[in-house]
């Protein structure tokens, strides 16, 4: 093993050598680096910012919870994960919420299907969790590990006798025989090494932000597709509650009606957004302050080179109509870590292509597919056609009727 060190908040550091680093210290970056703490590896984690903080919740249900706006839809799959790197316990007993229903409509028509978990005889389909508590989760844990943390920036690397030479922004300059990528879709790591991405603006910006509805959620994940983009409810739990009435919506729209919804007060904003949701909860009591940001998709050429590779975002961007983005980051995390764990114990160079690959292998097909999955999803329920609309109406209703086609798509949906 590499001798470690830790870059204290004085930016003190003199240089020093790795097997990897990870650059990025979001939910992916963190996992990360914490499924590498299991290997024989010696890991540093490299982000500008200190890692995140548990926020305080509190100790009874109070009438005004406060929620991140931020939220994730967590598979089985990648609960399973985060169970193996020993969080979960610790993020249940905090604040976990998970939904057991699904429904989907479509504005334009009658077209709705509906799952559930109860046809697969699981407990549920997916969870909703705050992405501030994981993270909060995650940093916590990796406190207690050997990761070497350096609250710096990269601003350059280059091979320097078969390692990677890392230059920061303090001006510390150490190496790495691996340098891992998961430092988002803007990645200063993919565009420093050059590698090209195909990306495209969907046309569409997110609204998110937390409501309280007169009717309890029933612990159900709600999505109606407008031709101005996907509106989500995701239920969240707030402990101790006799009835959960708290969702966080994700409002996928045009950006000129984005401008629109943000500009509103919030009682014009509650009434628009009941209209838009038919208000199936019934009123909307209460809303947060509401964020927004753009969409877009994205997907690198190339996942791995020698002594480099990219996970998450900084692989793949995704529409977050199905909710999938963190969740396929995680798979990233998943293969990859094996793959490195494997090779290593095998005695193999974890930075050599040959090994890379296999992670490229296992992982580039299916973030392909789902991103085209998504854009032929936002493409379909966008469309104001005649024809367009009455297949997918169709579409919707022979999918519901069908046992083995609800169940296939289920599975696919939970990593199953």
């Amino acid at each position: 093993m590499l001798a470690r060190f830790f870059l204290d908040n004085a930016g003190m550091a003199e240089q020093r050598a790795y097997d990897v680093v990870v650059c990025g210290g979001g939910l992916v970056g963190l996992a990360m680096a914490l499924a590498l703490a299991r290997t024989q590896l010696d890991v540093a984690l490299l982000d500008p910012q200190r890692l995140p903080t548990l926020p305080t919740l509190p100790a009874a249900a109070r009438e005004h919870a406060d929620f991140d706006a931020r939220v994730s839809a967590l598979t089985p799959a990648s609960r399973v994960l985060l169970d193996e790197l020993g969080l979960w316990s610790r993020l249940e007993a905090l604040r976990v919420s998970p939904y057991t229903d699904m429904q989907v409509w479509d504005a334009d028509g009658t077209g709705a299907i509906h799952f559930s978990a109860a046809e697969l005889h699981e407990p549920c389909l997916g969870y909703i969790v705050e992405n501030g508590l994981v993270a909060g989760v995650m940093a916590e844990a990796l406190r207690g590990t050997q990761v070497a943390v350096m609250q710096d920036s990269l601003t350059s690397f280059t091979p320097v006798a078969g390692r990677q030479q890392l230059t920061l922004a303090s001006g510390t300059q150490i190496t790495c025989r691996l340098l891992i990528g998961a430092d988002g879709s803007a990645s200063p790591v993919r565009t420093l090494a050059g590698i090209e991405t195909r990306e495209w603006d969907t046309g569409h910006r997110a609204l998110v932000a937390t409501v309280r509805t007169a009717r309890p959620h029933q612990d159900t994940a709600w999505q109606r597709f407008l031709q101005t983009g996907p509106l989500a409810f995701l239920p969240l739990h707030q402990p101790g509650a006799e009835q959960q009435h708290h969702s966080s919506i994700v409002w996928s729209c045009v950006p000129a009606l984005a401008d629109e919804l943000l500009a509103l007060d919030d009682a014009a904003f509650r009434r628009r957004l009941e209209l838009a949701f038919e208000s199936r909860l019934g009123t909307i009591e209460q809303v947060s302050a509401r964020h927004s940001f753009p969409l877009w998709q994205k997907h690198a050429g190339d996942y791995v080179r020698h002594g480099l590779a990219l996970i998450g975002d900084a692989a793949h961007t995704i529409h977050p109509l199905a909710g999938q983005g963190v969740n396929l980051g995680l798979a990233d995390v998943k293969s990859l870590a094996g793959v490195l764990g494997r090779a290593a114990a095998r005695g193999e160079d974890v930075a050599s292509e040959q090994v890379l690959s296999r992670y490229q292998r296992e992982r580039k097909a299916a973030n392909l597919s789902m991103l085209l999955l998504m854009e032929a999803f936002k493409r379909t329920f966008g469309s104001d056609d005649l024809h367009v609309r009455w297949l997918r109406n169709l579409g919707l209703k022979a999918a519901d009727g069908l046992r083995p086609v609800k169940q296939a798509l289920m599975k696919g949906a939970m990593g199953l």
